[in-house]
């Protein structure tokens, strides 16, 4: 059966990030994709320059038209930019019994612009995080969500993915791409199992949309296998898009990780 994976999350105009990011990693993945708009916003490789965001009640109403209609098997939430949003995201996928919810907690953009508002922050750990079977956090977001300061070694790492965990979440992926090293190495936590995920570091600089990549990967796969596995799967992955991410010239920035690379050929 090839699943119906819905995306809640924002619009880059340029591609690499947010729902286009999203409906790329499905497609690649052989999953159905759908997609809710939470904001609409101006960027480009070089940096974000404007953020326009839906309102919470339409936002709702997104969902409630998907889930009136189709099947839905799986959920990736990105960008929410406000705890309104946060609190009309999730009181529908509670509304909707939402399964296989990935919860990517995008904070800022990979230029250094900020996405979420500060106070957006707390609605975010209490109110989207207990309803994730997984999150994604990178380091900075992690120290965010945990109010202390980042973890800058795997031991570090493994105390904050057992905190992250105690939030509520069903699992925790913490992403170790901020650290130093050959190989870049992310910490799984689910309460009873912690391990670590190490994959080759990709010399480039077209890392646009990573984090957005990574965690529509593991809503693409969770239907089809278990949990583990999908993130290990969803990791490979994103190595192959990182490693011929080169292959395109798309913008003087961070440019975006190739989606496609199983599946375009020359």
């Amino acid at each position: 059966m090839i699943p119906n994976v819905l995306t809640i999350a924002a619009v880059d105009p340029s591609g690499g990030a947010g729902i286009a990011a999203d409906l790329k990693a499905f497609s690649a993945l052989g999953a159905y994709g759908m997609c809710v708009v939470t904001a609409l916003t101006a960027q480009n490789t070089r940096g974000v320059f404007g953020v326009e965001t839906v309102a919470p009640g339409f936002i709702a109403a997104q969902i409630d038209a998907v889930f009136a209609d189709v099947r839905v098997d799986a959920v990736k939430i990105g960008m929410i930019a406000t705890a309104e949003i946060a609190d009309a995201v999730a009181a529908a996928l509670l509304r909707h019994d939402a399964r296989h919810v990935v919860l990517d907690p995008v904070m800022v953009a990979k230029s250094g612009d900020r996405l979420l508002a500060t106070d957006a922050v707390k609605a975010l750990r209490e109110r989207l995080v207990p309803l994730a079977e997984v999150i994604t956090p990178n380091l900075p977001e992690a120290a965010v969500l945990l109010g202390t300061p980042e973890p800058d070694s795997l031991s570090a790492m493994q105390d904050a993915a057992r905190a992250l965990h105690k939030l509520g979440p069903g699992s925790v992926l913490l992403k170790g791409g901020h650290l130093a090293g050959a190989q870049s190495t992310d910490v799984y936590c689910d309460g009873e199992t912690l391990a670590e995920l190490s994959a080759p570091r990709i010399a480039t600089r077209n890392t646009h949309g990573t984090g957005c990549t990574l965690s529509s990967a593991i809503a693409a796969l969770l239907p089809r296998m278990d949990r583990l596995a999908a993130i290990r799967a969803a990791k490979d992955y994103l190595t192959g898009a990182l490693r011929a991410a080169d292959e395109l010239t798309v913008g003087s920035g961070h440019g975006p990780v190739h989606h496609f690379h199983n599946l375009w050929r020359d």
